[in-house]
């Protein structure tokens, strides 16, 4: 079977969809077209010249990578920066090139869900959760018919509340209406009498960039030739899309074998840390990347230890004694983000040539 760029960015953007990314960022593809045919598919958290040259010898003509290549609108590609100088190279050797960066921190079970898993971390939940990403969808359907109408929904993506889908509200009450002529009602007749229906008023969460297909599958699966329907802006946040990561290792460390355990695990050559305070550590913040914005809600979250990174001389003070910063490197933080690329991708393309970089593109290196 043919696959094409659309198909892939598909199946990531099922698990993190385009729409949770920052304002800042430009994730999905960014050289070539969705129509192109994959070949074969090479997973890195940058993209270089060498990992594209990487992917022309091990028979790859897509590159998939957290880190876009392209921030912002190039004018010229003439081959002055290396970011044209990638482009250009991908563009001649008819490599496509795809990113997931913010949209795949923010989901409850991207970045930083990794972090936590490979620090054994427990009772894990998001840091800051995002709010005004929610709305809800409220629905009329009769009787006979709001089962059906129910798991269409469902199936489009409403319903998920933390750790549970399927989730609604329903309510019994009679509607009604009166057929003009012309009209091609499910019940009664065209410009006959008013009807009195017996039906359930359907309520149902969903995120806000989920509104076009579920209104779609609403409209599919319902029997009434005009479907009503109110939608509501929720201010509530979202326990599933949010910034950062809280949770507890299993065991209280002293603060030396935590940073040890940390300095193990995410395979860093040095970690960079505040004044330590003598406290044992339990409970453990953390943010892929640059995370210094979090350190309130770490604060705030009673954790002891803030693992992030790029962290500023003068962003240190900002602990001021109550928690412990540990900047353990950018790339560092987000060198197990391939793993995730690579589950998604092969549960979806099974049979298909889906392979992790052999290099590491760290730009930072570290006399020791």
């Amino acid at each position: 079977m043919t696959y094409t760029v659309k198909d892939i960015a598909a199946a990531i953007e099922a698990f993190a969809p385009l729409a949770l990314q920052e304002g800042y960022d430009n994730c999905g593809i960014q050289v070539g077209s969705p129509t192109d045919p994959v070949t074969g598919i090479l997973i890195s958290l940058d993209v270089t010249e060498e990992v594209v040259a990487e992917a022309i010898a091990r028979g790859c003509n897509m590159i998939v990578a957290h880190h876009p290549l392209i921030f912002s609108g190039l004018k010229k590609i003439t081959g002055r920066t290396f970011v044209e100088r990638v482009v250009r190279m991908a563009i001649k050797n008819d490599i496509c090139i795809y990113a997931a960066h913010t949209n795949l921190d923010n989901v409850r079970q991207g970045v930083n869900a990794k972090i936590a898993e490979k620090l054994g971390l427990v009772s894990t939940h998001i840091l800051a959760p995002k709010s005004n990403i929610l709305a809800k969808l409220y629905t009329y359907a009769p009787v006979d018919a709001a089962h059906q109408v129910r798991d269409a929904l469902f199936a489009a993506g409403a319903g998920h509340i933390s750790q549970y889908s399927e989730c609604s509200f329903n309510t019994t009450g009679t509607g009604t209406f009166r057929a003009a002529p012309g009209a091609n009602p499910a019940i009664g007749s065209a410009g006959g009498p008013r009807e009195y229906v017996e039906e359930v008023k359907i309520e149902v969460l969903f995120q806000r960039h989920q509104e076009a297909a579920l209104l779609q599958a609403l409209r599919a699966a319902h029997p009434y030739e005009e479907v009503a329907w109110e939608i509501i802006p929720l201010p509530n946040s979202a326990s599933e899309v949010g910034s950062g990561m809280v949770g507890n290792f299993r065991k209280p460390m002293d603060e030396q074998n935590a940073l040890a355990h940390i300095k193990k695990h995410m395979q860093t050559d040095c970690i960079r840390h505040t004044a330590l305070s003598g406290r044992p550590v339990s409970r453990v913040a953390l943010c892929g990347g640059s995370g210094s914005f979090l350190l309130a809600d770490a604060i705030r979250a009673g954790a002891d230890i803030f693992i992030t990174a790029d962290y500023k001389y003068h962003q240190f003070f900002d602990a001021e004694g109550k928690i412990i910063i540990a900047d353990i490197g950018h790339y560092e933080s987000e060198q197990y983000t391939s793993e995730i690329f690579e589950a998604i991708l092969k549960k979806k393309f099974p049979n298909f040539a889906i392979l992790l970089s052999n290099l590491s593109t760290n730009p930072v290196k570290y006399f020791c």
